[in-house]
């Protein structure tokens, strides 16, 4: 077996193939285009998020038999294009799933303690107690959207705080001892902090919009760990503003990797991601919340264990 690697990841993967006696090829320069004349002569692909695997590439890759992701989410890859070929498709989300849940709950507690302001603050010689009074969680409704793997790490980090963990998620009788399953309205009624936990689908893009939001019965924090495209940024603005989301933590946006930089050299801000940079009721990080040191080792280790059950 012949594998293309187009992404870094860590080396457990590739000494784990190699010593499978498979060739690895490691090659995280070239364009799609220059890939794309050589995928033919590849039996695996690992891959993060570089370019998207889409119908043209795959239908070049004739010896392909399968795709590694190194991460949870398939939206960068053709999925039914790779099932046509024939291709297994294998990804790594309870590798990095542990990660991410700790993200979740530190971006979470520093939201509604007001961490990051008052650090800069005493950091500038300002020392204001009383307007940095924070809440907090214990005795609180979360409500989680999506309980697969990740919002169900998440369940299990809160499981000793004193929290109500409630989720929603399209599939049915999935509750375990770490929360409760209820009906999006519900959730909806019942919630005073929202973690999302879902995948990049049709359904779930733009899915936090003004009439999602305008469902709440009372004003809630907002953690999104998740995919940018889930919430309508200009939405969340306007919900920040009339105080019916108190606050959010966001560790994916609209504007990432390949545009995210541009914004920054070209002072061409949408006016509502600027807003989110100025307000002290916003913690952004750059979408780290699955990438630790640990949970790099772990991916490469569950896609391993993966290729080899069903290729050796």
């Amino acid at each position: 077996m012949k594998i293309l690697h187009i992404d870094n990841n860590h080396p457990t993967l590739i000494q784990g193939l190699r010593d499978l006696g498979w060739e690895n090829v490691e090659n995280f320069t070239d364009s799609k285009n220059q890939i794309e004349k050589v995928i033919h002569l590849f039996d695996g692909l690992v891959v993060r998020s570089r370019f998207p695997i889409d119908t043209s590439f795959l239908k070049k890759a004739k010896r392909l038999k399968f795709i590694a992701r190194v991460g949870a989410g398939m939206e960068n890859i053709d999925l039914d294009q790779a099932r046509v070929q024939g291709i297994h498709l294998f990804s790594a989300p309870e590798g990095n799933a542990t990660a991410v849940a700790e993200h979740a709950l530190g971006m979470l507690l520093s939201l509604t303690n007001h961490i990051p302001r008052a650090n800069q603050q005493v950091k500038s010689g300002i020392w204001l107690r009383e307007q940095n009074r924070g809440n907090e969680i214990s005795g609180k409704t979360v409500g989680i959207i999506g309980y697969g793997n990740m919002g169900k790490a998440f369940a299990s980090v809160l499981s000793g705080l004193n929290v109500e963990v409630i989720f929603y998620d399209i599939l049915d009788h999935i509750e375990d001892t770490n929360a409760r399953q209820v009906s999006l309205k519900d959730l909806q009624n019942r919630t005073d902090i929202l973690s999302l936990h879902t995948p990049e689908t049709e359904k779930t893009i733009g899915m936090v919009n003004s009439a999602f939001i305008n469902q709440f019965s009372k004003p809630f924090w907002l953690i999104n760990t998740a995919r940018g495209k889930a919430v309508v940024t200009e939405d969340l603005v306007e919900a920040l503003k009339k105080g019916q989301i108190k606050g959010a933590a966001l560790d994916v946006l609209d504007f990432e990797k390949s545009s995210f930089e541009t914004l920054f050299q070209n002072n061409n801000f949408p006016e509502a991601f600027s807003y989110l940079t100025q307000s002290d009721r916003v913690i952004l990080s750059p979408h780290i919340a699955g990438w630790t040191f640990e949970s790099h080792q772990k991916l490469a280790q569950v896609l391993l264990f993966k290729i080899k059950a069903i290729f050796t």
